[in-house]
């Protein structure tokens, strides 16, 4: 460890000290080993593969790990996200890179909670999830009123639009993908931060998610000429886009 905590060490000595078998029984030894500016990618995107859930995280925010090894080991996090428990994947919104946070704004436990909801608001017969089905089965209402507090406060989605290091690209990006839910677009038009750029605007307006009166406050602030051509490749609705065009045509 003392070793490594010199930043003049070449790249020939680390990848010898990646070959002591010895050295790499100590977790602290091969994070540090993976978080060394001068250790060659091809040592430490392999060790990387080895880390919990935290330990990449920590990796990825070092500030001196080579850009190109940050996206690597940000890669190895988003391909374990569905494997992680809800909570990790709470804290991974709040704190991870913005990469990460992207990633979670598509995270499938708000699936999970909108059906909870469901249940609790009547929509659904009561009942009880098993093996991703609705069964059903008689249902207290505060096991409902529990299991839908719960549900709520454990929303991954919120946290990670609330993530300091989400960008506007990586928010324009997530909003756009087919995968976009409802609840992200419309979580997205709401936010306090994102919902006042004019290009996220935009790209909202592209998407089949918005509302009416959400398009209609949002197109406002667009020039016509502009406004045709976001329209031109937006999936909206037609009544939606045609009540567009003619606000802004006049």
């Amino acid at each position: 460890m003392a070793l490594l905590k010199r930043s003049d060490l070449p790249p020939e000595v680390l990848e010898q000290l990646a070959k002591n078998a010895n050295a790499l029984k100590s977790r602290k030894v091969k994070i540090a080993l993976v978080s060394h500016p001068h250790t060659p990618r091809h040592v430490s995107v392999p060790l990387a593969r080895q880390f919990y859930t935290f330990d990449l995280m920590k990796v990825a925010l070092s500030p001196v790990v080579p850009a190109d090894v940050k996206v690597a080991v940000d890669d190895v996090l988003i391909s374990r996200l569905k494997a992680v428990t809800v909570g990790e994947r709470l804290t991974l919104a709040r704190r991870a890179s913005g990469r990460v946070a992207a990633a979670l704004l598509l995270d499938p436990e708000n699936a999970g909670a909108k059906v909870v909801d469901a249940i609790a608001d009547g929509k659904i017969a009561a009942g009880k999830i098993a093996d991703g089905k609705i069964a059903d089965a008689k249902t207290s209402d505060h096991r409902i009123i529990a299991a839908r507090t719960a549900a709520r406060e454990t929303r991954v989605m919120p946290a990670a639009l609330d993530n300091p290091r989400l960008t506007e690209a990586l928010v324009i990006h997530s909003v756009l993908r087919p995968a976009a839910s409802a609840d992200l677009v419309q979580a997205v038009a709401r936010h306090a931060k994102w919902s006042c750029r004019k290009e996220i605007r935009s790209a909202l307006l592209r998407t089949e998610h918005l509302s009416l009166a959400r398009a209609l406050e949002f197109s406002r602030d667009i020039p016509a000429p502009l406004l045709q051509e976001v329209l031109a490749s937006s999936r909206l609705p037609d009544r939606i886009k045609e009540q567009l065009l003619r606000e802004a045509l006049g």
